[in-house]
C-alpha cells in the first residue's frame, strides 16, 4: 500500500489524473445498477413526492420495503449475511441515485443502511451478524440509531443514558432518553449507546424494539424538511438487553459512533448529488419553457449565470466524491489482500480517509442548499409554491448541514485530523511547510511558464493553493501548538482553504482524464466547469487566507505572509469567466437537463 496516496496526502503529493476514479469509469455492472436504481426512484418515489410532503410515514415504510425486495438495502452487506456484497464505490452509487427525489426517503434509506445496519456488520459478533443482518439486508426488519440526547449532540460521548448489569449478570437495564431518532416509528432494532457505571466512554448495544420492554416514544417530530422520515424521541425505562447484545467491547461505543459517522459523511455527500442533478435539470427545463418579454428566460444572462454555477457545483461534487470512494475501496481491498478481515479492512479503509469524508460532507451539503436556493430563484414566485419541487428540495437540503456532525464540527475536524496525522508521521506537513517558508524568503521567478498543455496553469495554481494552506496552518500550529483547538475561527478559515483545494483538484483531474480519453474538443463544457470552479476557489482561498493570516500574524511576519498569499493566488492568464459560463449553459440549455 506504500505507493497509494494516504488520507490527507493529496495536500503534499501530486496526484496524476490516471490515478483518480471518475464517474466515467463506472463498470457495466455499476451502470446497470445505477439504471435499476433510477428506474425504482422514477417509478416509486418521484411520482409520489406529494405523499412524502404530506407526512405519509406509512408510505415511507412501504417504499423502504420495496427497496428491500429489490436488494437495495443490502448493497453494502456481505453476501454471507444476505446482502449483495458490493464494493464501496457501488454502495456510493446506489446511495447517490436513490436519494435525489426526496429527502424523506433518502434519510430513511441512509439511516437504515448506514447507522442502522453497518455497526452490526462491522462490529458485531458472528452470532449477532447471523441473527440481525439478514433481516436488515432484506427489509424484513428496519434499523435505527440512538446516540443523540437532549444534552449530547456534537459532544456525543457526554450522554447520560445508563446501562446497569443485573445481579445474575445475564442482562443490562438501559434507562435514558434519546432524540432525533430517524426510523424510530417503524424500526425493529435500535443501536443504543449508554454508559456503564462511571466509564469514560459509552458502550453500544443492540436493542430489539419489542412490546412491554420499557420502550416508549413521543409523537413524530414536525420538521422543516424531510417531513415523512420518521423522527421521534425514544425513552428507555429499565429496558432489558441480554449481555450477548453488547456491541463490540465495553467502552467502545464512542469509537463505533465516530467510525459510523466517517462512513455516514461520505455517504451523505453522495446522497446530495442526485438532488443537485434533479434540481438543476428542473431549473433548466423551466427556464427553457418560461417566456418573458417574448423570450425564454434561459437566454437571459442572469439566469444563465445561475445554471452554470449549479451545474459546476454538481460536477465538482461528483468528481471529489467518487475520487474519495475509490481511494477507500482500494484501501479496503489492499488490507483484505494482507489477510485483514472484511470488518477490520472496511473500518480502517474508511478511517484512513476520514479527512476527505469530512471535506465532502461540508462541501456537497452546502452546494446542494445553494443549488436548491437558486432553483427557487429561477422559478420565481412559482418556486416558492408547494406545486413545484423546488421548495421541498430547499427544505430537505437544510438538514444535510446538521446531521452526521454539523458542518462547523466537520470543518474543525478536517484540519485537526490532518495535524494529528502529521504528528503520527502519516502525512509529512513539516517538510513542505518549511519549503514554503524558504520560498517566501526567496526571490520569485519572473520566467514565463509553459502553459501549452491543458490545465498546465490550473494545476500550478492548485499547487500554489496548497502552499497557502501550509503557510497559514503551519504558522498557526507553530504559534499556538496544542492550543490551536481554541482558535475556532482560524481553524474554520484553514478548513475552507483545504476544502477548496480538494474539490478544485478533483474536478481538474477528472476533466483532464476525460480530455485524454475523449479528446479536448469533446469535453469543452467540462473544461469550462473545471476552470470556473478553480476561479471561484481561488477567490475563497484568498479571502480565507487573508482572514487567517491577520488573525495571528503581525508586523513583518504578517506583511511577508500577505505577500506570499498574493503570489500564490495569482493567475498569469485570468480566465474569462463570463465566457466559461456561456459555454456551460449553452450545452445545458440545448440538452434541456444536467447532462454531465
Amino acid at each position: 500500500m506504500s505507493d497509494k496516496t494516504r488520507g490527507g496526502q493529496f495536500l503534499v503529493k501530486e496526484t496524476k489524473c490516471e490515478d483518480v476514479f471518475t464517474p466515467e469509469d463506472f463498470s457495466e455492472e455499476q451502470l446497470m445498477m445505477r439504471d435499476s436504481v433510477k428506474e425504482f426512484v422514477d417509478k416509486e418515489i418521484w411520482p409520489n413526492k406529494n405523499r412524502f410532503e404530506k407526512k405519509d410515514y406509512a408510505f415511507t415504510e412501504e417504499s423502504m420495503r420495496k427497496a428491500g425486495e429489490l436488494g437495495l438495502l443490502g448493497v453494502a452487506v456481505p453476501e454471507e449475511y444476505g446482502g449483495l456484497g458490493m464494493g464501496f464505490v457501488s454502495t456510493m452509487l446506489v446511495c447517490d441515485y436513490i436519494s435525489g427525489a426526496t429527502g424523506s426517503f433518502s434519510t430513511a434509506f441512509g439511516a437504515h443502511t448506514g447507522i442502522g445496519t453497518m455497526p452490526i456488520t462491522l462490529y458485531g459478533t458472528e452470532e449477532q451478524k447471523k441473527k440481525y443482518v439478514p433481516k436488515l439486508a432484506t427489509g424484513e426488519w428496519f434499523g435505527a440509531y440512538c446516540l443523540t440526547e437532549p444534552g449530547a449532540g456534537s459532544d456525543a460521548n457526554s450522554g447520560k443514558t445508563k446501562a446497569v448489569l443485573s445481579e445474575d449478570g445475564k442482562y443490562y437495564s438501559i434507562t435514558g432518553q434519546k432524540m432525533w431518532i430517524s426510523n424510530a416509528g417503524f424500526c425493529s432494532v435500535f443501536i443504543v449507546f449508554a454508559r456503564i457505571g462511571d466509564d469514560k466512554n459509552i458502550t453500544g448495544f443492540i436493542v430489539e424494539n419489542t412490546a412491554d420492554n420499557g420502550i416508549s416514544m413521543n409523537e413524530e417530530e414536525h420538521k422543516l424538511g424531510i417531513r415523512a422520515s420518521s423522527t421521534r424521541q425514544v425513552f428507555f425505562n429499565d429496558t432489558k438487553v441480554p449481555v450477548e447484545n453488547m456491541l463490540s467491547e465495553r467502552g467502545n461505543g464512542f469509537k463505533i459512533a465516530m467510525n459510523a459517522l466517517n462512513v455516514g459523511r461520505i455517504k451523505l455527500a453522495a446522497a446530495c448529488l442526485d438532488a443537485q442533478r434533479r434540481v438543476t435539470s428542473g431549473a433548466i427545463k423551466y427556464a427553457n419553457e418560461r417566456i418573458q418579454f417574448n423570450t425564454p428566460i434561459s437566454s437571459f444572462g442572469a439566469i444563465r449565470y445561475k445554471l452554470a454555477e449549479m451545474a459546476t457545483s454538481a460536477y465538482a461534487g461528483e468528481s471529489a466524491s467518487y475520487r474519495a470512494a475509490k481511494d477507500i475501496e482500494d484501501r479496503i481491498i489492499a488490507r483484505e489482500a494482507e489477510g485483514t478481515s472484511h470488518q477490520e479492512a472496511e473500518l480502517k479503509g474508511v478511517e484512513e480517509y476520514a479527512i476527505e469524508c469530512s471535506i465532502l460532507k461540508v462541501a456537497v451539503s452546502e452546494d446542494v442548499q445553494n443549488c436548491a436556493d437558486e432553483g427557487i430563484q429561477i422559478f420565481g414566485g412559482m418556486g416558492f409554491s408547494e406545486d413545484t419541487p423546488m421548495e421541498s428540495a430547499w427544505r430537505d437540503a437544510r438538514i444535510a448541514r446538521i446531521y452526521e456532525g454539523t458542518n462547523e464540527i466537520n470543518r474543525m475536524l478536517s484540519v485537526g485530523m490532518l495535524i494529528k496525522k502529521a504528528m503520527k508521521g502519516h502525512v509529512d506537513l513539516l517538510g513542505p511547510a518549511m519549503k514554503v517558508s524558504e520560498e517566501l524568503m526567496g526571490i520569485p521567478s519572473f520566467d514565463t511558464p509553459d502553459f501549452s498543455e491543458l490545465f498546465a496553469e490550473e494545476k500550478g495554481i492548485v499547487a500554489n493553493l496548497k502552499k497557502v494552506f501550509l503557510m497559514v496552518a503551519g504558522s498557526a500550529v507553530q504559534k499556538y501548538g496544542p492550543d490551536l483547538d481554541a482558535h475556532q475561527q482560524l481553524l474554520m478559515a484553514a478548513s475552507d482553504i483545504l476544502i477548496e483545494i480538494y474539490m478544485a483538484e478533483s474536478t481538474i483531474l477528472r476533466t483532464e482524464k476525460l480530455a485524454k480519453n475523449q479528446g479536448e474538443d469533446k469535453v469543452q463544457e467540462q473544461i469550462a466547469m473545471a476552470k470556473l470552479y478553480l476561479y471561484k476557489a481561488v477567490d475563497i482561498v484568498t479571502q480565507k487566507g487573508k482572514e487567517g493570516i491577520i488573525s495571528f500574524a503581525e508586523g513583518d511576519e504578517q506583511r511577508m505572509m500577505l505577500m506570499g498569499l498574493r503570489r500564490f493566488t495569482k493567475y498569469t492568464n485570468m480566465p474569462n469567466v463570463v465566457a466559461l459560463r456561456e459555454t456551460i449553459t449553452s450545452k445545458l440549455v440545448a440538452e434541456n437537463e444536467y447532462c454531465f
